[in-house]
């Protein structure tokens, strides 16, 4: 990304300133192509001697790519050809055309696929009671498995793949900048079918992807039932936390009070129990004992009761989806991995480039400055858990409990948040008419997990915004998560309704998305009505920023490094792994943290719940703060709101070109 203009424009302005299966595998035997390359050498020659005015390479590419796809069971080399000579199009109007009717055709599918699919997930992502074994079934349900097998069974596939064929990342950074946004639009529907995954396999993924995710969701922590060694308890009865993200949360906020100190050490020792899977199972999302996580001893009643630890079943979830993951790999010849396909297929960034970025950024003598200052601003010496240090923020003098009280009396409900979103958006520089109209197409719901955005897929629909709601109200945790959300909402509803072409809505990659959250979501504060003054603001913003990227991007790098570990170690126990995860985070930290913290052989960088049920999206994080840090200095003085439009408007284009 122009190196993401980055390392030096970045450090530069830091330097002035001083986050089971059972080996489940198929019966099913991936079928080979039945086409000669003979035959797609006569098929191309003919063709364009048919049409001497097409584009031979289109036609070369169309072809061959089709051919690669095409089974016996689509029929023999006749019926390919035949196909082939009959489906090209090179009139350009009946391509348009085409085009056209496939745009139509998608959104329609992917619409109504995404609104059944919200349906059969409601229970399990939504606070709606408790989540049945029938509530799992359903919602592991994929409603689109059979989508690709039916498509290439009716050849609606091939006839994509034979006029609108696919482009390498390469090629399209290359050929990209000069393309038309009619040709763009064509490339993004050359994208549709790369590979050809049967059913079976599809539902088999998406059963262990629901299975992790609700793991996940249901990962709480009780946190009024944690006490000392004198059977102390230091937080609120009612509070419960979701790991990471309440949990890191809550840290953060500590740092506001004068007797917080006690209370994150508390946290970051259930932080390393989960991590070493030490934690007990008996205080997993339930309240009935009281835990001391610095000794890892239960009480009911008083009386110490045996734990039982929890059997690696964070990583026995995280093998699963990796084993998941393995089963798609043959379906890829291009992209053979899981890794391959999350950077050059997903994000559009070569992973070396990515890991080069992290590790020279986060390698830089500036990291040992600001720890410096950290430790002297706190008045002792760093610890683990200050890789969230949150003092930098204009937010940080603030009390959380404060902050509580402002947020649940402003939105004591889902629906009271809801709907202030056109008064939040005035408030970001929308028009009132543009304001209402995006903030038509979000619906607000009380999320079971920590939070997320889910956008819609065609224009009728609404995007979702999931945030934690408690019976008191909306507490800050859940507002700030509310408003990253709404960043996302916002981008995702401004993508689709305001970029020209379907194929092309969205933005190029998670990162790009992320951007606009975390834009969203410093500006918290600002949108409750509370102004703060705070000395050299721009400068501690900027420290905030790199000390933000600066965890995030080791924690990315745990991930990155495991998922390689995973695939050079195919057969390894949740054991093996989970021992294996732990050596890595403490690798990672010993080489970048351990010159900031002096402090060896902390496992805190493998908390991020991400890792269990999200596979490789962590990178996503970092390479979006690294963006909002652009587009942040590059819409200073401008209107927010405006710029947001213009900018998203540009749709899906590769990120070197987007930025």
């Amino acid at each position: 990304m122009k190196n993401i203009l980055l390392f030096a424009l970045f450090i530069s302005f830091i330097i002035v300133s001083c986050s089971k299966i059972e080996q489940t595998g198929s019966n099913t035997k991936m079928e080979e192509s039945n086409i000669t390359q003979i035959t797609i050498d006569k098929v191309v020659n003919d063709l364009s001697d048919k049409y001497p005015e097409a584009n031979k390479e289109r036609i070369s590419k169309g072809v061959t790519q089709a051919a690669a796809l095409w089974r016996e069971s689509d029929g023999d080399e006749v019926s390919f050809v035949d196909f082939c000579m009959e489906k090209f199009i090179a009139d350009t109007n009946k391509l348009d055309e085409l085009f056209t009717n496939l745009e139509f055709y998608f959104e329609q599918i992917g619409g109504n696929l995404n609104a059944l699919s919200l349906a059969l997930k409601e229970k399990m992502h939504l606070d709606k009671g408790e989540v049945t074994d029938l509530d799992l079934i359903f919602g592991g349900y994929d409603p689109s498995a059979h989508l690709t097998e039916d498509l290439f069974a009716n050849k609606v596939a091939f006839l994509v793949k034979l006029n609108f064929p696919f482009y390498s990342l390469a090629e399209k950074e290359k050929l990209g900048e000069n393309w038309s946004r009619k040709q763009w639009a064509y490339a993004r529907m050359g994208d549709l079918f790369t590979s050809r995954i049967p059913a079976d396999i599809s539902q088999k993924v998406s059963n262990i992807f629901t299975d992790a995710d609700n793991y996940i969701s249901n990962y709480n922590i009780y946190a009024g039932f944690l006490v000392d060694d004198n059977k102390q308890t230091q937080f609120p009865i009612d509070m419960k936390l979701i790991t990471h993200w309440n949990l890191r949360d809550e840290i953060k906020a500590q740092y506001s009070q004068a007797d917080g100190l006690p209370k994150q050490k508390m946290l970051y020792e259930v932080m390393k129990r989960i991590i070493n899977q030490e934690i007990p199972e008996q205080v997993i999302n339930k309240n009935d004992y009281q835990w001391n996580p610095f000794s890892n001893k239960i009480y009911k009643n008083g009386k110490e009761e045996t734990p039982k630890a929890e059997p690696f079943t964070r990583y026995e979830k995280l093998l699963n989806n990796f084993k998941a993951q393995q089963m798609l790999d043959k379906y890829y010849p291009t992209y053979p991995t899981a890794i391959a396909r999350s950077f050059e297929l997903g994000l559009e960034i070569p992973e070396k480039q990515v890991e080069d970025l992290f590790t020279e950024l986060i390698s830089s003598p500036v990291a040992r400055q600001i720890g410096d200052l950290i430790s002297q601003r706190l008045g002792r010496p760093l610890q683990p858990f200050d890789i969230w240090y949150d003092g930098f923020k204009t937010r940080s003098s603030i009390s959380q409990d404060e902050l509580t009280k402002i947020t649940q009396k402003k939105y004591p409900t889902k629906d009271a948040f809801e709907k202030d979103i056109p008064n939040i958006l005035v408030k970001l520089g929308f028009t009132p008419d543009k304001a209402s109209f995006v903030a038509s197409k979000i619906q607000v719901d009380a999320s079971r997990g920590a939070g997320h955005a889910w956008g819609a897929e065609m224009k009728s629909q609404k995007a979702r915004l999931r945030t934690r709601v408690g019976k008191n109200g909306m507490d800050y945790k859940g507002y700030n998560i509310a408003i990253h959300e709404l960043g996302h909402n916002v981008e995702q509803t401004i993508t689709l309704h305001d970029v020209d072409y379907y194929s092309m809505k969205g933005v190029p990659n998670t990162a790009f998305t992320e951007t606009w959250a975390f834009i969203f979501q410093v500006r918290d504060l600002d949108l409750l009505g509370i102004k703060t003054e705070v000395p050299n603001k721009e400068e501690l913003k900027m420290l905030d920023a790199y000390w933000s990227m600066f965890e995030i991007m080791g924690v990315s790098l745990v991930d990155m490094k495991v998922w390689n570990w995973m695939y050079k170690n195919p057969n390894a126990t949740k054991e093996e792994l989970g021992k294996q995860v732990v050596e890595i985070a403490k690798e990672v930290w010993n080489k970048y943290f351990y010159p900031v913290f002096n402090i060896k052989d902390e496992p805190i960088l493998a908390i991020y719940s991400h890792m269990i049920d999200y596979p490789l999206y962590l990178p996503a994080y970092p390479i979006g703060h690294v963006i909002e840090f652009q587009i942040e200095d590059y819409i200073k003085g401008k209107n927010i709101a405006n710029e947001m439009v213009r900018v998203l408007s540009q749709g899906r284009l590769v990120p070197e070109i987007w930025m």
